[in-house]
C-alpha cells in the first residue's frame, strides 16, 4: 500500500497536474460548481472522457499556479484566467468542439430537496391536485396560505400556488411541505460562466451563435462602417464603390448641363438628343410585359421628363457590372 501524501506533496503534485494541463489545452470551460456533489462530478469526468479533463481545486492555488507558470513559460494570455476564478469553480481542459463539450457538460444535472436556507435558483410552484396527505397535516398548508380542501379523506391543493420566488431563501415550512409532498424542485450541475479559447474570454452564449448570425452580425457592421465613411467622407472598402458611384453622378450632372463631357456622358447625351432611342431600349421590356401593344410615343413622353436621373442610375450601375 502506497504511503498517504502529506499536505505539501498533495499541493506540489496538483501544481505539476495543473501546469501540464495549462501546456497541454488551449480551451478551458470555467464552470460553477455549487451544490455539485463528488458522486455527481464523477459522472461528469466519465461522460467527459476522452477529450476533456475537469480540474476542480481551492482557487488560491489556482490562481498562484497559474501566475508562477505565466512567469515561468512567459505566457501571459493565461494570465486572463485569473479574474473567472471567482467563488465554487471549476476548470474543464478540452479539446473537442466548445459547444458539444458545454452541452454534454448540460445533461449531468440532479434533482436536489429544497433544503433549509439555500437560495431558490428558480421559482417553485406548487400545482393543484391530491397531495395524499391526511387531514391531520392541514397546518402546513395553513402556515403558507395554501387554499385546501378535504377529499375522499385527503388533502388536495386547489390553485396553484407559488411557494418560492427566485433569489429567496427556503425556510423551514417550504422545505418541510416539499420534502412531505416529496417534491425535489432544484436540479444542479456544474454551470458554464467563461470560455477561455487561446488566450480570449468570452461569454458561454455566444457558442450559441449561428452561421447566419455571424452573417448578420457582419453585414450590419459593414452597414455602420459604409454608412459613417460616406457621413464623413473617409474611404473605406465597404463605402468605395458607393462614393465612385456618386462622384460619377456628379460628373454626369455637370456634362449633361455644360458642354463638358466624357465617353459615357457622351452616350447619355445621345439619348437626350434622340428621345427615340429611349423607346427602343424600353421595347424588349414591354413586349415582355405588355405584349408589346402600348405605343412607343407615350414611351418617350415619360423618358424626356426626367432623362437625366434615368441614365445615371443604369449607367451608373452598369459602369462596375
Amino acid at each position: 500500500m502506497a504511503p498517504k501524501q502529506t499536505k505539501a506533496e498533495k499541493k506540489i503534485a496538483y501544481d505539476e497536474k495543473l501546469c501540464k494541463l495549462l501546456d497541454e489545452y488551449t480551451q478551458i470551460l470555467v464552470a460553477a460548481a455549487d451544490n455539485v456533489g463528488s458522486k455527481q462530478l464523477q459522472g461528469i469526468r466519465k461522460g467527459l472522457r476522452g477529450d476533456s479533463v475537469v480540474l476542480m481545486g481551492k482557487n488560491t492555488m489556482m490562481k498562484r499556479t497559474v501566475r508562477v507558470h505565466s512567469q515561468n513559460t512567459g505566457n501571459n494570455t493565461i494570465l486572463n484566467l485569473i479574474p473567472l476564478l471567482q467563488g465554487n469553480v471549476g476548470l474543464i481542459f478540452t479539446k473537442g468542439d466548445l459547444k458539444e463539450v458545454s452541452e454534454e457538460v448540460a445533461k449531468y444535472k440532479v434533482g436536489a430537496p429544497a433544503r433549509v436556507g439555500l437560495v431558490a435558483p428558480i421559482d417553485v410552484v406548487v400545482e393543484p391536485g391530491n397531495t395524499g396527505l391526511d387531514p391531520s397535516q392541514t397546518s402546513f398548508f395553513q402556515v403558507l396560505n395554501i387554499p385546501t380542501k378535504i377529499n375522499k379523506g385527503t388533502v388536495e391543493i386547489i390553485t396553484p400556488v407559488e411557494l418560492i420566488k427566485k433569489g429567496d431563501k427556503v425556510g423551514s415550512s417550504e422545505a418541510a411541505l416539499l420534502a412531505k409532498l416529496a417534491i425535489r424542485p432544484f436540479s444542479y450541475g456544474l454551470v458554464i460562466e467563461s470560455v477561455y479559447d487561446n488566450g480570449s474570454v468570452f461569454s458561454p452564449e455566444v457558442l450559441d451563435l449561428t452561421e447566419e448570425d455571424l452573417i448578420e452580425k457582419f453585414a450590419v457592421g459593414v452597414s455602420m462602417v459604409m454608412s459613417l465613411s460616406l457621413a464623413i467622407s473617409y474611404p473605406t472598402l465597404a463605402a468605395a464603390p458607393h462614393m465612385l458611384i456618386n462622384g460619377y453622378k456628379n460628373l454626369l450632372a455637370v456634362a449633361v448641363e455644360t458642354e463638358f463631357s466624357f465617353p459615357l456622358a457622351d452616350k447619355v447625351k445621345e439619348y437626350l438628343k434622340d428621345p427615340s432611342k429611349f423607346a427602343v431600349a424600353a421595347a424588349p421590356v414591354e413586349a415582355a410585359g405588355a405584349g408589346g401593344s402600348a405605343p412607343a410615343a407615350e414611351k418617350v413622353e415619360e423618358k424626356k421628363e426626367e432623362p437625366a436621373e434615368e441614365s445615371d442610375d443604369d449607367l451608373g450601375f452598369g459602369l462596375f457590372d
